[in-house]
């Protein structure tokens, strides 16, 4: 031990240790050498408070003992404690493991074994407990389903206009593998809304979307708005950070256009855990303000664009408002 540490250590303090040039934080390497899995610093705009209020509790509990899911939970939404607080939330239907494996998202994979002919009633009566004006459901990919999980929606919202009527619906769904037979089931209810995310730009598809293909998530919401014409709005979302380019997601937007889309979101991909594809980059709010700009001169009726913004984030202040006309 040199002098100065063994004066430090008679006085009681701690010596003072140069840190590995290495290892600058001084993490600590696991037996083969690695550096273990660290959530990144975030920086300050995405940091928001833990959920645990009592309205949060309540609906928890509430939502748990019906046995349903909330996509909320299942994809640690930054934003569950807000809208949870709120008496807002979105259903997850059709169970909790999917048939396909996105890089970025935090539902399991595997086998779903999940088939509940009554889950679309205890949603209803959720939705009717909560006392939501919009409600927003949602699913797994069901590919091992003959309509895709088609038929699981048509339930949910023919059952939520019998006990809520006075509620908007709206879906998020699969891309039903591109078959036209199953969204034409679910168009056919008219949901106020039809949203199917596309997630990223058609480049990072391999790498973020396996399973998945651009254009015929495309081609889907261009197919719902044909079907369910101006009683269905159509809208998509897409996340940053998976390195992607301002002018790649500019461009994106433009594709969407094309393909008849009305509402558009645009939020702050964050990394679940080390076995998820990793942030590349956190983009300032500054510019969430210029994509947000560039969408609406594009066309787009509706647009939320925001670090913490997500599909099904206050969606129904995100809804294309009707023109007052003077008179």
């Amino acid at each position: 031990m040199s002098e100065i540490a063994a004066e430090a250590s008679e006085a009681g303090e701690r010596p003072h240790v140069t840190r590995s040039r290495a290892k600058p934080g001084g993490t600590a390497a696991d037996a083969d050498g690695g550096v273990p899995f660290r959530r990144a610093r975030k920086p300050p705009w995405l940091k928001v408070p833990a959920p645990g209020g009592p309205t949060y509790r309540r609906l928890k509990a509430s939502i748990g003992s019906d046995n349903l899911h909330t996509v909320c939970e299942e994809a640690n939404c930054p934003n569950v404690g807000e809208c949870w607080e709120r008496g807002t939330a979105t259903f997850m239907i059709l169970g909790d493991v999917c048939t396909r494996r996105c890089g970025f998202c935090n539902v399991q994979t595997g086998v779903p074994t999940w088939n509940d002919p009554l889950e679309p009633l205890r949603v209803a009566n959720q939705v009717k407990k909560m006392g939501l004006r919009h409600a927003v459901v949602t699913s797994v990919d069901r590919d091992d389903l003959p309509d895709y999980g088609a038929s699981a929606f048509v339930g949910v919202i023919r059952s939520i206009r019998m006990q809520a009527p006075g509620c908007k619906v709206e879906v998020l769904t699969p891309d039903f593998r591109g078959q036209e037979m199953p969204l034409a089931k679910v168009i056919h209810e008219r949901p106020d809304v039809f949203n199917h995310n596309v997630e990223t730009v058609p480049r990072l598809y391999p790498k973020a979307r396996r399973g998945s293909k651009f254009l015929r998530s495309a081609r889907v919401l261009r197919m719902a708005k044909e079907i369910g014409g101006e009683r269905v709005i159509t809208k998509s979302g897409l996340m940053v950070g998976l390195g992607e380019t301002f002018e790649e997601m500019v461009e994106t937007f433009g594709i969407l256009r094309e393909h008849r889309v009305q509402v558009l979101t645009v939020g702050q991909y964050l990394r679940p855990t080390e076995d998820h594809l990793p942030v590349e980059r956190y983009w300032h709010p500054e510019e969430f303000e210029a994509l947000e700009r560039e969408a609406y001169a594009l066309g787009f009726e509706s647009v939320a664009a925001g670090p913490l913004v997500r599909s099904s984030y206050h969606a129904d202040q995100h809804l294309p408002q009707p023109a007052v006309v003077a008179g």
